[in-house]
């Protein structure tokens, strides 16, 4: 493809060459590049593309997307923009002939609710004849294909490729998360969404690595609804004013208050025959009985984001309702048979929000004891760690403090800032570093009617430890210690 066609929606400036050349790759991976490629410069946290402008050239670059001038020799074509990878999502999507634009995108952001969302909106439109596409941070699917994730958003050029991908599979709905580090870094540019949703948001994400505040974080979030038709809002979020901030959608409302477009009424608890859920009626937009097999409050926002979304492609309430009753997503509140006697459930709250959330909902289902197992990745803020440690003496009988990612820091550490938000409550904690070695105390010790929580790794099936990835899913880990 042309380099002029790629750059027909891009604000740029020809530095060097011409843009009457032929493309024959787009890189943003220096070691992928081969003769004709264009290769984005982009600065990132840990490395600037701009260092690797020799090594490209020498493999045969053609083309050069820079923030900065640089020498270049004759022959390669230099195009200078002031954002690179603004550039990259335009460029991707026009390199895929713009393949959302044949598409209905449904976006959802806030910090948690994306994953269940996403899988109950996709359950429910595929049981309504639709064939639908998913991007997430467990996985992406495209028809039978299982892609899996290592970012809950990928980089512009990914999900170009992925929606491309899509469209030639006959698929015509992409239900994707949108992170807030995905809509900082304009991973989603270059297309707009059919349906933006926002779940809630808390303050989360913030550190060196990602948002400088509270504040940043919550504009990034907010950028999803300048980019979609239309908009579909948890009423009862507290920070939901400034969300709406500079929308240019649509907006529709869900919640369980009064002024929600689209209210849940009558909630109901069930707990017992391998199930553990909620029930609700729906007011306003659409009236039916639902039941979840979910536990939980925030599972009734989920399952009311995803029949708003729904609504919208015409799925009879008879499709919801079945879809919604058996429900199950991987790490989320996943129930793992191991005992007759007591509970067990792997769940990915990581943060203290989630893990307050989680364990409130599981008080309300009055287990004899309720048993929360769990620890705190590395080089993250260590204010999570106090809150979280915080959290669960309060709400929990008994805390199992283990490792989760120690990544470049030491567990041990890393436990003891857990114990010190520990130390502010009366909760009882044992701290087992070991995560298997954690979850075979917490499966030894369980009394009858207890709930056991194993919490932080959720779908995740590695630890990360000194930058390297190690197999660890905790499923396996169950299974060998019930064999063992």
């Amino acid at each position: 493809m042309l380099a002029s066609k790629l750059l027909e929606r891009v604000d740029y400036r020809l530095v060097a060459g011409t843009t009457d050349v032929d493309v024959t790759s787009i890189e943003n991976d220096s070691r992928k590049v081969r003769e004709g490629s264009l290769f984005f410069c982009i600065r990132g946290a840990v490395s600037d593309g701009h260092d690797y402008i020799t090594d490209v050239i020498e493999k045969g670059a053609g083309v050069l997307i820079v923030e900065k001038e640089v020498p270049v020799p004759e022959g390669v074509t230099e195009i200078l923009v002031k954002d690179s990878r603004m550039a990259m999502a335009l460029i991707a999507a026009a390199w895929y002939d713009y393949p959302a634009e044949k598409m209905h995108v449904i976006g959802v952001t806030g910090t948690k609710g994306k994953t269940t969302t996403t899988y109950m909106i996709k359950s429910i439109l595929e049981a309504a004849g639709h064939k639908v596409g998913l991007i997430g941070t467990i996985e992406a699917i495209i028809g039978d294909e299982v892609i899996p994730a290592s970012h809950t958003t990928p980089e512009s050029v990914i999900i170009q490729s992925y929606f491309r991908r899509m469209l030639d599979e006959g698929i015509r709905i992409c239900v994707m998360e949108v992170s807030s580090q995905a809509l900082k870094l304009h991973r989603t540019a270059g297309f707009l969404f059919e349906i933006g949703v926002f779940t809630n948001i808390e303050p989360d994400h913030i550190g060196p690595a990602e948002h400088s505040s509270f504040e940043e974080y919550l504009e990034c979030k907010s950028r999803l609804f300048r980019q979609c038709r239309i908009g579909i809002f948890n009423q009862d979020d507290p920070h939901l004013e400034e969300i709406l901030r500079g929308h240019t959608c649509s907006v529709e409302t869900f919640g369980l208050g009064e002024r929600a477009d689209l209210r849940a009424t009558d909630l109901d608890l069930f707990h017992g025959e391998g199930r553990l859920g909620i029930s609700f009626r729906t007011e306003g937009m659409m009236e039916m009985q639902v039941d979840v097999d979910i536990p939980g409050r925030f599972s009734v926002y989920n399952a009311l984001t995803a029949i708003a979304v729904c609504r919208h492609f015409g799925v009879p309430a008879e499709d919801i309702v079945s879809s919604l009753r058996g429900i199950s997503v991987k790490g989320r509140v996943e129930l793992v048979k191991v005992s007759d006697d007591f509970t067990l459930m792997i769940d990915y709250a990581h943060n203290a929000m989630a893990l307050e959330s989680l364990l409130t909902t599981l008080r309300e289902y009055k287990p004899h004891r309720l048993v929360c197992l769990f620890g705190c990745g590395g080089n993250r803020a260590k204010s999570r760690r106090f809150e979280m440690g915080e959290i669960s003496g309060k709400l929990a009988d008994l805390t199992i403090i283990t490792s989760d990612n120690p990544r470049y820091e030491d567990p041990e550490a890393i436990m003891d800032d857990i114990v010190t938000g520990m130390e502010k409550t009366d909760g009882k904690y044992v701290r087992i570093s070991d995560r298997k070695e954690a979850i075979a105390y917490a499966i030894a010790h369980g009394e009858p009617g207890d709930i056991i929580v194993l919490a932080g790794k959720g779908h995740e099936d590695y630890q990360e430890i000194c930058g390297k990835k190690y197999p660890m899913d905790e499923r396996v880990l169950i299974r060998e210690i019930l064999e063992g």
